[in-house]
């Protein structure tokens, strides 16, 4: 089923009031660990999405515990929001000290819960050189899919989240300035993973992206082509009897789309976990010719 809407904007919070930008919270990667295991119970991905709750939770420990992170200098934070650029671009930044034994450490708390196949999959990371270890990571920032080891990347990938998140939640709003692309994040400057639409407060009704590496979100207007700004024919997308608070909004100029995920819908609802256990509605999108914008690491080139 698809629904249209025609009027941009109209249900966004008036000018001036608008919360642009939210750092990622102290509990992330709790929350999102618990909204897995929620969304598990009778799914057909139930035991991957259990292994990513895994992998969330061990996220959240290392993001308690791990190395302290440092921020770029303070006039290198000023330049970059003077010129309107990302301050945390991984492009601009050294990776943090300590990803690769984070990494490590995620592989370790994950495997158990492995089959066998599973925990070979994850041998080249536990045993890998640190420099294979970069190289992946440089594949999976870069979204150089062909070269990245795709059994290995949602691990890579966590451990770098991890890290990322660290430094953006030392960052003030104040100090990073609207994005001069608004379809990337203004911490960092990846893609999202997808869309969501807030409730409570300021916030309330506000459709945010949610950033694919340091989980910043920033407010893009809802009804409005979050790749190219394109607010012509966009369409709204779900599957017949399936949840209705995620749904795929696609453009007809780039032929493009992004999920949006809707906690007016369920209040519990996450950007990246909604995101991953509605993986059918990326089947669809597919077969009706759309390509994906934005990408979640927990799942690489569409399986498990």
């Amino acid at each position: 089923m698809t629904t249209t809407l025609l009027q941009p904007g109209q249900i966004e919070a008036a000018a001036g009031s608008i919360p642009e930008l939210r750092l990622p919270p102290a509990d992330l990667f709790l929350t999102r660990a618990r909204r897995l295991e929620q969304l598990a119970a009778g799914h057909t991905l139930g035991d991957y999405l259990r292994f990513v709750a895994r992998l969330a939770r061990a996220q959240q420990e290392r993001l308690d515990d791990g190395p302290a992170a440092s921020l770029p200098a303070p006039e290198l934070l000023a330049q970059c929001r003077e010129y309107r650029m990302p301050p945390l671009a991984p492009a601009g930044l050294a990776r943090p000290s300590g990803w690769r034994d984070t990494a490590r450490q995620l592989a370790l708390a994950v495997q158990e819960a492995l089959p066998v196949t599973g925990r070979a999959a994850l041998r080249p990371v536990l045993e890998g050189q640190d420099a294979w270890l970069e190289a992946q990571a440089g594949h999976l920032l870069e979204a150089s899919l062909h070269e990245l080891d795709a059994a290995v990347a949602p691990v890579i990938g966590a451990a770098l989240q991890v890290h990322w998140v660290k430094l953006a939640r030392q960052l003030e709003s104040a100090q990073v300035a609207r994005p001069e692309h608004p379809n990337l994040c203004p911490v960092c400057g990846s893609h999202p993973v997808s869309s969501v639409v807030r409730i409570g407060g300021a916030e309330n009704g506000l459709r945010y992206l949610h950033c694919a590496l340091c989980s910043a979100e920033w407010h893009v207007v809802r009804a409005k082509c979050s790749n190219c700004d394109n607010t012509r024919g966009i369409v709204y997308h779900h599957l017949e009897g399936g949840d209705n608070g995620v749904r795929a909004e696609s453009c007809p100029e780039c032929r493009t789309y992004l999920k949006i995920v809707h906690q007016d819908k369920n209040p519990l609802a996450d950007p990246v976990a909604d995101d991953l256990a509605s993986l059918a509605l990326d089947l669809l999108m597919d077969e009706t010719g759309f390509a994906r914008s934005g990408a979640n690491w927990y799942l690489i080139q569409g399986s498990p």
